[in-house]
């Protein structure tokens, strides 16, 4: 059934993809629609792809302990607010976070137990190998700043700092 010199093979999501020698220079690309990728390593991909970024994975310790707010996710991390929603919608994507919506404002928090054992482990690790790092101890102390502020008025500020071009920057609390 497989072929005898397979030399790359493609995986995505839906299909395996052999690329087979055939004479000397050219490929023959078949499809084994009968050999799928399974649910667990599609969960696998999606949580490695979303722990591939610094900013993803002090966003997943962030939440740690807590809900949070978009607004509070975006003054820790003191970047555009469609940048912090796009690295939210890989983390929740992955399966790592769960939202919910209240009013105009979004929520993040781990995700609870119903997510796959393979996301599970992975909040774990995370936490076991990077939760006494310096940069997640130092976004802690300023997490507890951000949280001493009421979210919808740490947004409506956020909101009302135009920059040079006239769109709207994040807020920033003086730390030290």
């Amino acid at each position: 059934m497989w072929p005898e010199a397979v030399d790359y093979i493609a995986a995505s999501p839906i299909v395996l993809t052999l690329l087979v020698a055939r004479d000397k220079n050219r490929c023959l690309k078949q499809t084994c629609s009968s050999y799928t990728l399974g649910d667990t390593m599609r969960d696998f991909m999606a949580v490695t792809k979303a722990l591939s970024d610094e900013n993803r994975v002090r966003l997943l310790l962030a939440l740690r302990k807590r809900e949070l707010c978009l607004c509070q996710l975006i003054e820790l991390l003191r970047l555009a607010p469609s940048t912090v929603s796009k690295h939210m919608s890989i983390l929740k994507q992955a399966q790592l976070v769960e939202s919910r919506k209240e009013g105009r404002w979004m929520y993040y928090h781990l995700s609870g137990s119903e997510a796959p054992a393979i996301v599970k482990q992975a909040i774990q690790w995370v936490f076991r190998a990077l939760g006494n790092d310096p940069q997640i101890l130092l976004d802690r102390d300023c997490l507890e700043e951000i949280l001493k502020l009421d979210p919808h008025d740490l947004c409506e500020k956020q909101c009302e700092q135009p920059t040079k071009r006239g769109k709207h920057r994040v807020a920033t609390i003086v730390r030290s």
